[in-house]
């Protein structure tokens, strides 16, 4: 053999040893385990505490998956898209999602990119992995919903447990008046089985969905203030997400407001506003704001802090929200 097959086969062994490792571990401890707390921070032991959406138990934070698939949110810092494309390699993905599960994450967010849903399923049906996948289809929704109906089908096949309308999806239904078809694709998952929701960067998603009683089981929306450096004056606000590079909640207090009624789980994603905001002020703003389960993307290297912060933020909460899930 090869001195340079032998290279090969030792530095593949090497990269994957942490993965296998960490899948062991998490194994030998029998993975995140705790009963769903509903809230209550002080779970059995020091378990991450979950809550429920339909049957499905969703631990409060879940590992978001654009730092995974490179779309990292970096504004005009285009370097940072390669640095995480050469840092996040297939290896090191398998190595973050089995970390985040010993440390009591279980459930990822993701699209349905090719690349994406094929490693999930390496992590599950190889490796051996329980992480839970919730999948948000970029499939577009068109009358008749043929392609959609495709793609959801697959992806269930697949193996996702929870399925979303995409925001970029739902904003667009909204903005040409067509909610009837935006209660088809929710309905749509739902028929198969699968809890179905809602994804949305502008908040009259959620205030039409509601109006309208869109059958969601869950809604999946922006939610960070705007105390950090690079956020906008608010004279520079002038319209929706779309209109507003930089950010992506316009207008949190108004979040906060509406939601504190809506009686359905509410999942905040872009809670540190794509890596503006530190965890330590971003977790806790959202959980005391009404939300019941936070979507944050972490290197491997971030995961036990964070996980830690959140278990923080949760046995020290101020919110007036029920918890919804």
């Amino acid at each position: 053999m090869s001195k340079e097959t032998n290279r090969r086969t030792f530095l593949k062994g090497s990269l994957l040893t942490p993965a296998a490792v960490a899948l062991s571990m998490h194994g030998a401890k029998g993975g995140a385990s705790a009963q769903s707390t509903r809230g209550n921070a002080a779970a059995s032991g020091n378990a991450l505490p979950k809550g429920k959406i339909g049957d499905l138990e969703i631990s409060r934070v879940l590992l978001g998956g654009n730092l995974l698939t490179h779309f990292t949110h970096s504004r005009d810092l285009l370097y940072v898209y390669t640095l995480t494309r050469h840092y996040n390699t297939e290896e090191k993905v398998m190595e973050t999602l089995a970390l985040a599960e010993q440390h009591g994450i279980n459930t990822v967010c993701v699209n349905t990119w090719p690349k994406v849903i094929e490693g999930l399923k390496k992590y599950r049906y190889e490796l051996g992995g329980k992480m839970q996948w919730l999948v948000y289809p970029v499939t577009p929704v068109k009358p008749g919903l043929e392609e959609y109906t495709k793609t959801i089908d697959q992806i269930i096949e697949d193996g996702a447990d929870a399925i979303y309308l995409f925001g970029f999806n739902s904003e667009k239904l909204i903005s040409e008046g067509r909610v009837d078809l935006m209660a088809k694709a929710v309905e749509l998952v739902k028929e198969r089985g699968v809890p179905s929701g809602v994804g949305a960067h502008d908040l009259k998603v959620i205030v039409e969905c509601e109006k309208n009683k869109i059958p969601a089981d869950f809604y999946v929306k922006t939610f960070h203030h705007h105390n950090y450096p690079s956020a906008p004056r608010p004279d520079e606000i002038k319209g929706p997400y779309s209109e507003n590079p930089g950010y992506w909640c316009v207008d949190s207090k108004e979040v906060a407001k509406f939601m504190a009624d809506v009686e359905k789980p509410w999942i905040a994603y872009k809670v540190m506003a794509a890596g503006a905001i530190p965890p330590k002020d971003a977790f806790g703003y959202a959980f005391n704001n009404g939300a019941d389960h936070i979507l944050a993307g972490m290197f491997d290297f971030e995961i036990e802090e964070d996980v830690g912060i959140a278990k923080d933020a949760l046995a020290n909460l101020s919110r007036t929200r029920p918890w919804r899930s």
